[in-house]
């Protein structure tokens, strides 16, 4: 079984395939796409990557995609690609947060990701309780009293920010790939646990959806 992982979200975006073996994920390929190339680059960056793995785009069974929250472009570009991709070929689509990868390939109970003008976008886990997600300036930080350490980041911008605020050192760790997220949505994939397709939106974490829980992953 043949899964693509799509990620547009940040400053640069990848793709990825991966095959199920044992309800496990054996990573074919994944390639990197610049930021400001994504419309150009995503769909023959997947058709390349299909003939490079020796298999078509018939036998995909289903789809990861980061859904946000970064750049709004290019979440936009990403899930429309994988909209259109699904409605071709009837596969399942799992889309999860970039904050939620982020976080769990740190290991952290909170991930923050730059939101530019000041502002970030904040994932907190606290035990036994859904995670929100929120759009943040750092007087709202600063009101809610920090926030629990360690936290995770992988923008220097966002680093700075946290150790200026927290007075601590944040954990620095690689940006999400489409990879990472294949294997971070396989166990909803394999449960069936799909989005659907017709009102898949981003994770913008703008105006009225700022502040509000999403989803675990």
């Amino acid at each position: 079984m043949i899964l693509l992982g799509v990620d547009t979200c940040g400053a640069f975006g990848s793709i990825a395939l991966g095959r199920v073996v044992d309800r496990e994920l054996v990573l074919l390929g994944e390639k990197r796409m610049e930021g400001g190339e994504f419309a150009a680059a995503l769909l023959q960056g997947i058709a390349d990557l299909l003939d490079e793995s020796g298999v078509g785009i018939g036998d995909l069974r289903g789809i990861v995609a980061v859904a946000g929250p970064g750049s709004f472009t290019g979440i936009r570009i990403g899930l429309s690609t994988v909209k259109g991709l699904a409605e071709v070929t009837g596969v399942g689509v799992v889309a999860i947060s970039r904050l939620a990868l982020l976080a769990a390939e740190a290991g952290t109970p909170c991930a923050v990701l730059d939101a530019h003008r000041g502002q970030v976008y904040c994932r907190i886990y606290a035990e036994g309780e859904a995670a929100p997600e929120m759009l943040l300036t750092a007087g709202e930080i600063n009101a809610m009293g920090g926030l629990p350490l360690p936290v995770a980041v992988c923008e220097e911008a966002a680093a700075q920010l946290v150790e200026m605020l927290l007075e601590a050192e944040p954990m620095r760790v690689p940006a999400p790939t489409a990879g990472k997220a294949l294997r971070f949505g396989l166990a909803r994939w394999l449960a069936r646990d799909c989005d659907d397709v017709a009102s898949l939106d981003g994770y913008y974490l703008r105006g009225a959806d700022a502040k509000m829980p999403t989803r675990g992953v």
